[in-house]
């Protein structure tokens, strides 16, 4: 897959994707890079810590959060990427499920849409805009309510049916990365079981994406506030590598990385 103009490889290799909020009251680091200096700084460090690709967003998803407009959103994200784009060479990703506030990040020079309701927020316009660019994305688990008859099947069958509006809006396979949604219309036992089942998503034979960067999958299990989640979320990166996960998401890019490729070393020779 090529993302800003660099080629990601399907298998055998976990990339980070390190985590900007450019909004005030995200969950675990609400307010640090909001402003422009700030922003582009933690970006910088964030590649010296080995980042593959940037994920901007401008709208908290914690529970509770507040809806934005999409010109507020908008307002937040669109000046970020193209002050990126005109100053560092890396893969910028727009995590927004707004097909507006899609098209304002693609027009900055966004490389990849990140949508947290896998198209299923406003009826197909996000899926027509995201494949009027021709870009790759990234398509998430959600759903309303944790009502669920046999969760793996229904996450699968769910994660079926973005598929299908993606293949009728034209987004071509091979610009598809799906996520589980970790933290999503899940319960706190839904989250654990989809981290240790992952591998059951193969089938769909889509490079996978973990989010799990300091969630309260990890915090309830040890007792720890969102700052102190280090530990919980590397073992969680380890589980991606060991399933063959393209793609984690992360705040704690340095750490992550040095776990990843110590998972990969290890891997490699036991082949």
């Amino acid at each position: 897959m090529v993302i800003g103009g660099r080629e990601f490889v399907d298998s055998g290799k976990t990339y980070v994707m390190g985590i900007l909020n450019v909004t005030p009251d995200s969950f675990s680091d609400g307010g640090r890079f909001n402003e422009m200096d700030r922003a582009l700084w933690h970006v910088e460090e964030m590649i010296g810590d080995g980042m593959d690709i940037l994920d901007i967003g401008g709208e908290s998803t914690r529970p509770g959060y507040t809806l934005l407009s999409e010109e507020e959103e908008t307002s937040r994200v669109a000046p970020v990427i193209e002050a990126v784009k005109k100053r560092f060479d890396v893969p910028v990703s727009l995590d927004t499920y707004k097909y507006k506030v899609a098209q304002a990040g693609i027009a900055a020079g966004a490389d990849l849409i990140n949508d947290i309701w896998g198209l299923k927020y406003d009826g197909g316009q996000m899926a027509e805009t995201i494949a009027g660019s021709g870009l790759p994305c990234c398509l998430m688990h959600n759903r309303q309510n944790a009502d669920y008859g046999n969760f793996l099947e229904d996450l699968a069958a769910d994660l079926a049916d973005t598929l299908r509006i993606a293949e009728a809006a034209g987004i071509r396979d091979d610009k598809i990365i799906l996520d589980p949604g970790v933290g999503f219309g899940k319960t706190y036992e839904n989250n654990l079981e989809v981290i240790n089942h992952l591998d059951s998503l193969r089938i769909f034979n889509c490079p996978l994406l973990l989010g799990t960067s300091r969630k309260s999958v990890i915090g309830l299990t040890l007792d720890l506030p969102a700052d102190e989640r280090l530990e919980g979320t590397l073992v969680t990166t380890v589980f991606a590598v060991l399933s063959g996960c393209s793609f984690v998401r992360v705040h704690d890019v340095k750490a992550n990385k040095r776990a990843i490729r110590m998972a990969e070393a290890i891997l490699q020779e036991g082949r």
